[in-house]
């Protein structure tokens, strides 16, 4: 078999099932683990699928009902996720009053806050049960519809609960960053949570990594005009930095 079509059938293997181990796929071509890891570097650069601790996940595109699950977007790119959150934690101190969406990324930070007297507000699940086990945060979730394959509460409930809070301090992630058409996310519920979420804060954190730069999701949430920083990790290019500079945005490397 040609390089071109084993990764041709790479592709189209990962997106069927969405996630496929090195060893699986060593398996099916009859190769090494390490040529399958040099495949699947080649095809993450290409913007082919996303590589993960001992495989790959799909990057294709989902319908609203086929959201990627949070279980799924917790082993994508989870390195540069993790620096991004413990960069975000050097940004809260002792009363602040903050929001944390239901991304992985925020899931992250609630781990690596410190057990300190502070509020958070949150649709997430998994933020509400980490921050569970430190006494002095006081933890607020928005309640609403439960989207189980994101573990996150959406919907009119939602939206209308964070109506009722102001925050100084939001830490949100997105599906895309792109320079012309500004942030986006998967589907709309989530967008319309997120816009919420801008409206109440002071200050707007965006958390990506440098593989969501240049893309367009499905939903749009808001300009960039509408944020205030984004932390990114240490691969974003000087030139990204510098034309989101021209939006006026405070650029911060993590790592």
């Amino acid at each position: 078999m040609l390089v071109a079509e084993r990764h041709q059938r790479i592709v189209e293997e990962v997106n069927k099932r969405k996630s496929v181990r090195v060893s699986e796929l060593a398996a099916l071509f009859s190769v090494t683990d390490e040529t399958i890891r040099r495949d699947l570097e080649k095809l993450e650069k290409e913007k082919k699928l996303a590589r993960s601790h001992g495989g790959a996940v799909s990057i294709k595109p989902i319908a609203d009902e086929l959201e990627i699950s949070f279980h799924e977007r917790e082993i994508i790119h989870i390195e540069e996720k993790k620096q991004i959150a413990k960069e975000a934690v050097k940004h809260i101190v002792e009363s602040d009053k903050i929001l944390l969406d239901a991304s992985t990324t925020a899931w992250y930070v609630a781990q690596n806050l410190p057990n300190i007297p502070i509020t958070v507000l949150t649709n997430s699940v998994n933020v509400v049960l980490e921050l569970s086990k430190k006494q002095h945060i006081t933890v607020i979730s928005t309640g609403g519809t439960l989207l189980a394959r994101s573990l996150s509460y959406v919907g009119p409930l939602a939206e209308r609960s964070l109506d009722l809070y102001h925050v100084n301090k939001a830490f949100l992630s997105c599906k895309g960053i792109h320079l012309e058409r500004g942030i986006s996310e998967s589907n709309e519920q989530q967008a319309r949570v997120k816009q919420k979420m801008i409206e109440i804060a002071d200050t707007t954190y965006i958390l990506a990594d440098h593989y969501k730069f240049h893309t367009q999701a499905f939903a749009h949430v808001a300009e960039l005009g509408r944020i205030e920083r984004i932390i990114t990790d240490c691969e974003v290019s000087d030139q990204d930095v510098e034309q989101l500079k021209e939006f006026g945005l405070q650029i911060m490397k993590a790592g």
